[in-house]
């Protein structure tokens, strides 16, 4: 028993020269911590009250100079143009750009919301036959237009304040399986117009200063 517990006092002893270096130790003591260090090739050294660097930043400003580069197309927007402006902007840019794909688009006018109906008919007679075909898909709400004008005997399904209500009428009658109705501004307001181009983006200031010649008053938006 006392051989037991002189062998337990030796090696105590002998682990406390040990750590306390009494067997020996390098010329210089931080030399061993170099090779326990993990990952030395990131770290950096900043002055005092700099903040170091986030992790990954390089690939985070690349990202972020990739998002800002401009897009390989240019895409303009004049909103808000009456009939006679839109007709001429849309028609002289097609002319006089190559390469530019021009889109002219009715928009209702602010607060006139929009008009769900079927085109014209050539007759009354012929609008109540169409209103009988829309009857029979199950379609309700129905109403010939008897006012002379350009939009007599059309059939109305809807009157919406917002675009929204009328493009889920007119979803709702295609899922009946209507396919001739029309999403329009809503009669009797005037409309407004855009015009949207498209096409190589070198062409972009040239196209922007021409249609400034044309619409002086309008603007041209980018679109994306």
């Amino acid at each position: 028993m006392r051989v037991i517990v002189f062998l337990l006092i030796l090696a105590n002893l002998l682990l406390y020269a040990f750590a306390g270096g009494y067997f020996g130790q390098p010329e210089n003591p931080d030399s061993g911590r170099v090779a326990r260090q993990l990952a030395v090739d990131r770290m950096r050294i900043v002055g005092y009250g700099q903040k170091p660097p986030a992790k990954g930043n390089g690939e985070r400003q690349q990202s972020a100079e990739a998002a800002r580069a401009e897009p390989d197309e240019l895409c303009l927007l004049w909103d808000h143009l009456p009939a006679a402006d839109a007709d001429r902007l849309a028609s002289t840019l097609a002319e006089k750009f190559t390469g530019i794909r021009v889109e002219r688009r009715a928009v209702a006018a602010e607060g006139a919301g929009v008009w769900v109906m079927v085109p014209p008919q050539g007759s009354k007679a012929e609008a109540e036959r169409k209103i009988s075909e829309l009857k029979e898909l199950g379609v309700k709400d129905l109403l010939i237009i008897q006012e002379a004008g350009p939009n007599q005997f059309a059939i109305s399904l809807g009157v919406f304040s917002s675009e929204k209500g009328g493009q889920e009428r007119l979803a709702e009658l295609r899922a009946k399986g209507v396919r001739t109705a029309r999403l329009m501004p809503r009669p009797g307001k005037e409309s407004r117009f855009q015009v949207e181009a498209r096409g190589p983006l070198v062409k972009k200031v040239e196209v922007q200063d021409f249609a400034a010649g044309i619409v002086a008053k309008a603007t041209a938006q980018n679109c994306r």
